[in-house]
């Protein structure tokens, strides 16, 4: 039986939580997937998954062989794209992480263009603002706004994203406009759980300033921020790419225009260079060149 099949259904099997799914997916029988799961278990000489009519589970062999069988079939389809013909494009599906409000801000319409481009190929979005292992998750792409890159992972930086600091008309008729950075501690501010205690930094007029701030609100999520914001809550600092919307509608006020909050670099996180799928390697080159292509991205 074909092994390399074989490994393709138990990572399926994995990442669908059933064989049911599992089949539907690869367009094959169930009792099909439970033979190729069989022929692997006895290639392998151990069992890989617990099977009950509740749920499944990795055995312990399972689970160290997994993040093997994803590398395998990372490295087969590299292989089968090497053969491509220059003209025939990209193909396959790439798996890409980020977090929602860049999915949904930015980069969703982005993906369409590309899928419209490269009609072969394919993208399943997975919306998370966590580190993952890249091998584990089965994950080809991940993109993360950061200035602490552990350089340990194989990165590419893709742009550069600016932040502003807003609030609505409401708040600031209420509690007054902050016209420099140390005022901001006096107001409600809404800040990002993930950075821990809030120190927002800024540069202009000649000088760094940094303000350590607080408020009654933080969310591990901008969008969450930026609805309170728009509710009067208090003053958020967030990506110009999320806020530009409601700041063109008025429904949010720029704060500080002469200063400029820190910026975060763009990265787009792979698992290897060497074995780097022609789909992948097109994708970042359409993301950065659509970056670059965009005013929200550009320096200010």
């Amino acid at each position: 039986m074909d092994r390399l099949m074989a490994t393709r259904v138990f990572v399926e099997v994995v990442d669908r939580g059933s064989q049911t799914a599992a089949a539907e997916h690869l367009d094959i029988s169930r009792a099909m997937v439970s033979r190729y799961l069989a022929a692997l278990e006895g290639w392998v000489g151990a069992r890989l998954l617990h099977r009950t009519t509740r749920k499944l589970s990795l055995t312990q062999v399972g689970n160290e062989l997994l993040p093997h069988c994803r590398e395998m079939l990372l490295t087969a389809e590299a292989m089968r794209s090497t053969g491509l013909k220059a003209n025939e494009g990209p193909s396959g599906n790439l798996r890409i992480t980020c977090s929602q409000a860049f999915a949904q801000a930015w980069l969703s319409p982005v993906l369409v263009e590309y899928l419209a481009l490269y009609p072969d190929t394919s993208v399943d979005v997975l919306i998370s603002s966590q580190a993952e292992n890249l091998v584990e998750e089965g994950i080809d792409l991940a993109l993360r706004f950061t200035n602490r890159l552990d350089p340990n992972l194989v990165a590419r930086q893709l742009g550069t994203c600016h932040s502003v600091v807003c609030a609505s008309p409401g708040y600031l008729a209420r509690a007054g406009v902050a016209q420099q950075p140390y005022e901001l501690a006096a107001h409600n501010c809404l800040s990002y759980s993930y950075f821990g205690r809030s120190v927002w930094h800024f540069e202009g007029e000649g000088e760094q300033m940094e303000v350590a701030v607080s408020g009654n609100l933080s969310s591990n999520d901008s969008g969450v921020l930026l609805e309170a914001a728009v509710a009067g809550a208090g003053i958020c600092m967030q990506p110009l790419f999320a806020a530009a919307p409601l700041l063109a509608s008025g429904r949010l006020t720029r704060l500080l225009p002469h200063w400029q909050p820190q910026s975060l670099g763009i990265y787009a996180i792979y698992a290897s260079r060497r074995q780097m799928l022609p789909a992948l390697r097109s994708l970042l080159d359409f993301l950065a060149q659509r970056l670059a292509d965009d005013p929200l991205w550009q320096a200010h």
